[in-house]
């Protein structure tokens, strides 16, 4: 069985070829259909494929795949043999790819299914709309502030109100030109944002655990679906922590002999969408009453208000984890916003709107009555109270016992994991 490497780039692929020893060159293969397709059939059923997960790695793996028994996707990032190396070339990284896969040390990705990769293009296109329309509304604030012109008393700038006032600012040509460009770009941006919406929404109306993440406050169907997108299967997370240090919201760590250890920012790593659309739940779950608000009030007092965010960024990422293996709803729901968050989702997906009249007993939950609010307001609150009384309570009860509370002090709890391995080995 061979190992084959390929260092791919946007022209061409540099291929190597190992079989038992060493890797050697084996010329290139120009990066388009047709040569992809001739090389991939003379390939042997039996050959291994691997090759860097860049831009176009994805399709050229897809015509590989027939051809071979394997084709592995490479961390890049992880690929210390080749990022480090003091010799950097084409060829010698094809071979140092194809000896890393036949001694088995090729750190590999997660490839998601056709679906979730469309979902994903989708959310970073509606990702880049969304900071260009952030640019063009900065740009038209600074137009107004380099010409002394002081905002109206309104809460949306860009809204039906505030444009109409932007109409009758007064500037001098080129600054006026600047202004009339920005809001008509402004203007196709919202309608592309718009059409962005429904289609994430057609994809992901009857997605249940879409449906099930949108349970949790501050999580709307962009949050839902960017996680969806970006987590893809959460089997692949066997526990809640691997899945928040694939987010990057873990802290960093830097320890070493018998010094403390130290606790840096959070590592970034992963998708930057995922990160940003948890930090917004964030801010919006810390406003609303239930037990995430107690739990960054109580960070914030310690930290500050932008720590508190990312900790229930990293809560919330801990609980999506949770749902969605057990298959679960958010146990301090709140049915009326939750029913609302869902009814609009239906929405932006196109369902037709209810006509007026007398309403069904399905329909009786989508707009609440205030009364209905009011109690499930109340009941979150309590929840919030008993949360508070928790934490009190285990603040109190003193430090843990065990030898990752106290220097030189034992556990009296047996051994898990990692730690009964080496008891039962020494």
């Amino acid at each position: 069985m061979r190992s084959i490497g390929l260092d791919v780039h946007r022209d061409f692929c540099e291929v190597a070829i190992s079989e038992g020893g060493p890797a050697r060159a084996a010329g290139r293969v120009v990066a388009r259909r047709e040569p992809l397709e001739l090389f991939a059939r003379s390939l042997a059923p039996t050959d291994r494929v691997v090759l860097e997960a860049t831009g176009n790695a994805l399709a050229i793996a897809r015509i590989l795949a027939p051809h071979v028994a394997d084709v592995v996707l490479a961390h890049p990032k992880r690929l210390r043999a080749i990022s480090h190396a003091k010799i950097k070339t084409d060829r010698f990284d094809a071979r140092v790819l194809a000896e890393l896969l036949a001694a088995g040390l090729i750190p590999t990705v997660w490839v998601p299914d056709e679906q979730t990769r469309a979902l994903r293009r989708l959310i970073a296109r509606r990702r880049g709309v969304v900071k260009r329309r952030t640019q063009l509304k900065n740009e038209i604030q600074a137009v107004l502030h380099r010409n002394l012109i002081e905002r109206p008393a309104v809460s949306d700038l860009f809204g039906a109100k505030g444009r109409a006032w932007l109409r009758t600012v007064w500037l001098v040509d080129d600054e006026q030109l600047t202004l009339d460009g920005a809001l008509r770009q402004l203007d196709f941006l919202d309608g592309e944002l718009a059409r962005l919406d429904r289609e994430i929404a057609e994809r992901v109306v009857g997605d249940g655990d879409v449906r099930r993440l949108m349970t949790i406050p501050g999580v709307d169907v962009t949050t839902a679906a960017t996680l969806k997108a970006v987590i893809g299967d959460i089997g692949r997370f066997p526990t809640a922590r691997q899945l928040v240090g694939y987010l990057g919201l873990h802290p960093t760590i830097r320890q070493s002999g018998t010094g403390p250890a130290r606790h840096g920012r959070t590592s970034k790593e992963g998708s930057a969408a995922a990160r940003h659309v948890l930090v917004e739940a964030a801010w919006s779950a810390a406003r609303a009453p239930g037990p995430l608000r107690a739990f960054a009030q109580r960070v914030s007092s310690r930290r500050g208000k932008p720590v508190a965010a990312v900790a229930v960024a990293r809560k919330l990422a801990m609980l999506a984890w949770h749902l969605l293996t057990r298959g679960e709803d958010y146990a301090f729901q709140r049915p009326a916003t939750v029913a609302r968050k869902l009814r609009l989702l239906e929405l932006t997906a196109g369902a037709p709107r209810r006509k007026s009249g007398p309403k069904t007993h399905d329909q009786q939950a989508v707009w609440a009555p205030a009364p209905q609010h009011q109690a499930e307001r109340r009941l979150a609150e309590q929840a919030e109270i008993a949360y508070r009384r928790l934490v009190a309570d285990w603040q109190a009860s003193g430090p843990k016992a065990g030898a990752g509370a106290t220097p030189e002090r034992a556990s009296q709890r047996p051994s898990k994991g990692k730690a009964a391995r080496q008891a039962t080995s020494s």
